[in-house]
């Protein structure tokens, strides 16, 4: 196992490094000169100069590529234009914040979203699977920004049932992983009553049920068990959508994540916030896939560790 993690881990670095270069080109390909929203409106030509040959923005492109890469290998993610604070300390203030928000809503899309499939799939065509189908198909095509306005309106004004700000406790995380696992818990919905049609299909189900083994052993022990591959896979992808997909619900709710942090930084042209905000996105969207994959030989140990 610690073999496969290595050489997991190993084959990431130049997936990261891809990003950082695809990153580092993005933002200097947008619009707004840094050197000028440093130095301020009122300056000089000579002060922006001198501002752009301090920090480096004179040099060719490839040049300040690797001064950053050199910055980032060795944990410094320079400062923000905006505030005038470390990257990192910007980024370790908000990214507890996304991390409890992903995960509340992922356990939401987990524990609501595979008993939805695992009924929808044992009573196939019934009511109940055409009323979940629907709403999983209505929970991937709601707006999330939509979704998130509504239940606002009807649990904090009309209801008055939570608040509207967010510093509340777990009272003010109900309605943000709510939007937020509106799709992650369609999509487990359907892949897990798809996956789940799929394996009951198989002989060695029909086999267990002659065997005299109950219904309910037969969709737990057998079907699903056997489901979870795919379960976990998906899960585990929604979830790292989920940590790079939280800027609108964080943007709607005034959640003090990762998101809202990367938008504000995006409108003021805060180019090392936005850089490093996305890196770190990308990053643990490459950590939760690996961890992933370890969780799949872990379910299933007769695949191969290659």
């Amino acid at each position: 196992m610690a073999k496969f993690v290595l050489k997991r881990i190993i084959t990431l670095i130049p997936i990261l490094l891809v990003v950082s270069i695809l990153i580092f080109l993005m933002v200097h390909i947008m619009p707004g000169d840094p050197a000028r929203i440093i130095a301020g409106e009122s300056a000089s030509d000579a002060d922006i100069e001198n501002v752009r040959k301090a920090h480096g923005f004179d040099k060719p492109l490839y040049q300040q590529y690797g001064m950053y890469l050199k910055n980032v290998v060795t944990g410094d993610l320079g400062t923000s234009i905006r505030t005038g604070r470390s990257v990192n300390s910007e980024i370790s203030s908000r990214l507890p914040n996304t991390v409890k928000l992903a995960t509340a809503a992922i356990i939401i899309a987990i524990a609501v979203g595979i008993p939805i499939g695992v009924i929808s799939a044992t009573k196939r065509y019934s009511i109940f699977d055409n009323a979940s189908m629907f709403a999983a198909l209505f929970g991937l095509s709601i707006p999330p920004f939509y979704l998130g306005l509504m239940l606002m309106l009807i649990f904090c004004v009309q209801l008055n049932w939570l608040p509207l700000n967010n510093d509340s406790g777990l009272l003010s995380l109900i309605l943000p992983a709510i939007t937020l696992s509106a799709r992650s818990l369609a999509t487990i919905a359907r892949m897990t009553r798809s996956s789940m049609l799929e394996v009951m299909g198989q002989d060695y189900i029909q086999t267990a049920r002659a065997q005299g083994f109950s219904e309910k052993q037969v969709i737990f022990k057998h079907a699903l068990k056997n489901s979870m591959n795919t379960i976990v896979t998906v899960a585990g992808l929604q979830f790292g959508y989920l940590l790079g997909g939280a800027v609108i619900t964080e943007k709607v709710f005034a959640w003090p994540g990762l998101g809202e942090l990367v938008v504000t930084a995006i409108r003021a042209r805060d180019f090392p916030v936005v850089q490093s905000t996305i890196l770190i996105i990308a990053a643990a969207f490459v950590l939760v896939n690996l961890i992933v994959d370890i969780l799949y030989v872990i379910i299933n140990p007769r695949i191969k560790l290659n």
